[in-house]
């Protein structure tokens, strides 16, 4: 079982954030211990100076099992999904998008949207397997997480990640999250991704 409070080592974090030539960031979120308190949402929001109804980082709800008999203890469980934008390896809105407005950073994998050429179309959205990008109706433009690439310039975590109140985030280059989810989950590890949804490639790993 993981280490409750288990961090990515601060030089590992740095090393990545210091490495020349391309690599992926991602982000791994233990569901094991997420107690949907929806602070890297707030923490979200505040960093990016989002308007009401554009929410970078949601978390939904998901049922797993069953409840047949009332007498006896019910097979269900809940777990809350943070999802931020999967910045994926193949990312579907950027095949999408007809002017040219989103683009995959290849020294670190992140996918950005030119907010200078979205001309707010949506096909971003509709193609998106994961419904992350958004329409900020008073900007009229579509926005999307970023992995916070501002805070990572000067060397920092994403804000979702320092907020975490139950450090079931974590932020690195992929090779490292998955050496670390070995280390941590060992071979009880479950490695997945929402809606099993593995064509685009995201960048962004669940454990439970």
């Amino acid at each position: 079982m993981a280490e409750v409070g288990a961090l990515m080592p601060e030089e590992t974090v740095q090393a990545s954030l210091k490495k020349k030539g391309p690599k992926q960031y991602a982000l791994w979120v233990d569901l094991e211990y997420c107690i949907g308190c929806h602070a890297c949402t707030m923490a979200c929001k505040a960093e990016n100076n989002t308007p009401v109804g554009v929410d970078y980082n949601r978390v939904t709800e998901v049922e797993v099992g069953e409840f047949r008999d009332p007498h006896q203890t019910p097979g269900l469980r809940v777990y809350f999904v943070p999802m931020p934008c999967m910045h994926c390896g193949k990312p579907a809105c950027q095949a999408a998008c007809p002017v040219g407005a989103i683009t995959k950073r290849k020294e670190d994998g992140i996918v950005l949207i030119n907010k200078d050429k979205c001309i707010g179309c949506r096909y971003c959205a509709w193609a998106c397997p994961f419904g992350h990008p958004q329409f900020n109706a008073e900007a009229q433009v579509m926005e999307k997480c970023t992995l916070c690439v501002h805070r990572l310039e000067k060397g920092l975590r994403p804000a979702c990640v320092d907020t975490c109140v139950a450090r079931t985030r974590f932020f690195g280059e992929v090779d490292d999250l998955i050496r670390l989810m070995r280390e941590k989950r060992a071979a009880r590890v479950s490695l997945g991704f929402v809606g099993g949804t593995t064509a685009t490639e995201p960048s962004v790993l669940y454990t439970r």
